[in-house]
């Protein structure tokens, strides 16, 4: 995962997301119907913030964080839209590795919606990544990942089970749930007209994993 913010501030800024479809991924409203988000909610890459947004009208308290500045601009924007007072901050979810850097706070459920595979080739940041939410879930909390499955080809980062298992392997978690589940993104043109064979804008449902991980009191 590149640490230039800009490189991330360049999607939201041209709107060439394509994971930003304007609403919530239909797999995490089924966690929330299923009860599986519960207390104090960490939305880490929140992006356009659509997961904050429609959490926070449901009644949670939802932190929406992000480590591009032009994407919590589009995600407050998209609150203000909505009418929503959902709650936004900058902050490199890699830096919480440090026990020196100070928390957002603490949190019973963390939603990760197509982060975690962002790292999928970066062992050395999906072990940051890990160490800090171990930082932030408190004991008994839960690790929600929704991540791009390579059981599937297509376009972005897609990783296979076995990442997610070993980056949750140690006394701190408990992996409860590994199964395959779909992510919802958009059609966008590349340059050759192919990106997913579908014209701009078009929902593209595509094979995921969905996780759910135990935070183990130590």
């Amino acid at each position: 995962m590149t640490r230039d913010p800009q490189t991330w501030n360049s999607v939201y800024d041209d709107d060439t997301a394509p994971w930003v479809i304007g609403e919530p991924q239909p797999a995490v409203l089924a966690m929330e119907r299923a009860g599986f988000i519960g207390g104090r909610v960490l939305d880490p890459g929140t992006g356009a913030g659509e997961h904050t947004i429609a959490l926070t009208a449901l009644g949670y308290d939802v932190l929406g964080v992000d480590f591009s500045p032009s994407a919590l601009a589009v995600a407050r924007a998209n609150a203000a839209a909505k009418g929503v007072d959902a709650k936004f901050a900058e902050v490199d979810m890699l830096a919480l590795a440090d026990p020196a850097t100070p928390l957002p706070g603490d949190f019973d459920t963390v939603l990760d919606s197509a982060l975690f595979h962002v790292f999928g080739t970066e062992p050395e940041q999906r072990a940051d990544y890990v160490r800090g939410l171990a930082r932030l879930v408190v004991p008994g909390g839960v690790v929600l990942v929704l991540a791009l499955s390579d059981t599937q080809p297509g376009r972005g980062p897609r990783i296979p089970a076995s990442i997610i298992r070993d980056s949750f392997t140690g006394p701190d978690w408990a992996i409860e749930d590994l199964t395959l589940s779909t992510y919802r993104g958009r059609g966008l043109n590349d340059e050759d007209g192919d990106a997913d064979q579908l014209p701009s804008g078009e929902p593209v449902d595509t094979a995921a994993w969905s996780a759910r991980v135990r935070r183990v009191a130590s």
